[in-house]
């Protein structure tokens, strides 16, 4: 079989800094509950993570929103809190109400989690995914690997849900320094095999979704949402030097800046509260930036949406960019607007 030149492939050409006319694009949660597709494959799974963890189903997802849209990535189908789950934490998803976990409320919770090295008897299904999906792939797309920043997964495995304000989390790393250091040091060392895995079995970038980054206050987010990511892609790029990693800290607001310089990573994943013309002036002159259309713009559609996409188009166009959404589209997405979106884009931001 003829080698793919993985240098060649749009978003690989803009995470390496260079300019395109016309931006490579995907969004994140892209395979997901908005197509009817996804819907007729989960049917097909006894329950969520049963689904993450069939990989002939999860490479069929991944593969699903590439099918219909033609975008310039593909995500591999899986779900951030698959590494609490192999670490040792029961994990199950309530329908209808997201994630749940079984809280680690003390050292002894934390003592009682798998060594890094142990994990990948459980997310072998996940490189599996990646394998199939890289196979069937189109030539021009990338495939994406990803993880869950510590910080992001320790507030679910500390509160066992997901909370709006993070409290549990934040009053664990007040009330037990010593414990959340060691949670933080575990979730580091493991997340950093389990993406150098996940570039193993094919990815061609990796990102590093912090989702709640922006509820740590003040010198906090440097010790838990700049220094783990940083010693993560350190220890990625020491195995692959050359793979691409975008991280994505939502909520950081002006703590954007400096963040690629900081943490070595070769983009920056920007939520929709950012300006793009802000952005583009303190942050896309360090390198790629990627972003960053509000979600809801794929559920209204219309005029709004086509300017909206103008708009981003138009503000990054001196510089490296991946469009995508700034943060996952929603379920109630339609579908017909993503290609609004994608024709808006592809056919020029005039």
């Amino acid at each position: 079989m003829e080698s793919i030149d993985r240098t060649a492939k749009p978003l690989m050409r803009s995470l390496s800094g260079e300019r395109l006319q016309v931006p490579p694009v995907w969004m994140m949660r892209q395979a997901g509950r908005y197509l009817p597709e996804y819907r007729a494959a989960r049917a097909k799974a006894v329950d969520f993570l049963r689904l993450c963890y069939t990989p002939e189903l999860a490479a069929e997802i991944t593969l699903q929103p590439v099918r219909r849209f033609g975008f310039d990535g593909a995500i591999m189908f899986a779900d951030i809190l698959l590494i609490a789950h192999a670490l040792g934490s029961e994990v199950w998803f309530a329908e209808g109400e997201g994630p749940r976990l079984s809280p680690i409320s003390d050292l002894g919770g934390i003592d009682r989690l798998k060594h890094p090295d142990d994990i990948h008897e459980t997310l072998s299904p996940v490189y599996r995914t990646l394998q199939l999906a890289g196979s069937e792939l189109p030539a021009s797309a990338s495939l994406i690997g990803f993880a869950g920043a510590p910080w992001t997964v320790a507030t679910y495995m500390i509160a066992g849900r997901g909370v709006p304000n993070q409290a549990p989390a934040l009053r664990f790393l007040s009330e037990e320094p010593s414990a959340f250091a060691r949670l933080m040091d575990l979730l580091t060392d493991a997340t950093s095999c389990y993406l150098a895995r996940q570039a193993d079995a094919g990815a061609d970038v990796l990102m590093i979704f912090d989702s709640w980054a922006g509820s740590l206050p003040g010198g906090a987010f440097e010790r838990c949402a700049v220094d783990p990511v940083r010693r993560i892609i350190r220890s990625i790029k020491s195995r692959h030097p050359r793979m691409p990693v975008i991280a994505y800290p939502r909520g950081a607001g002006e703590r954007y800046a400096g963040f690629a310089a900081s943490t070595g990573a070769d983009c920056i994943g920007l939520d929709e509260t950012v300006d793009p013309g802000w952005a583009a002036a303190t942050l896309q002159t360090d390198g790629c930036v990627q972003g960053n259309l509000a979600p809801r713009h794929l559920v209204d559609g219309g005029d709004r949406l086509v300017a909206e996409t103008r708009r981003i188009v138009r503000a990054f166009a001196g510089g490296p960019h991946v469009f995508n959404l700034g943060h996952g589209i929603t379920p109630d997405a339609d579908p017909e607007n993503v290609e609004l979106m994608l024709r808006t884009i592809r056919g020029g931001a005039s």
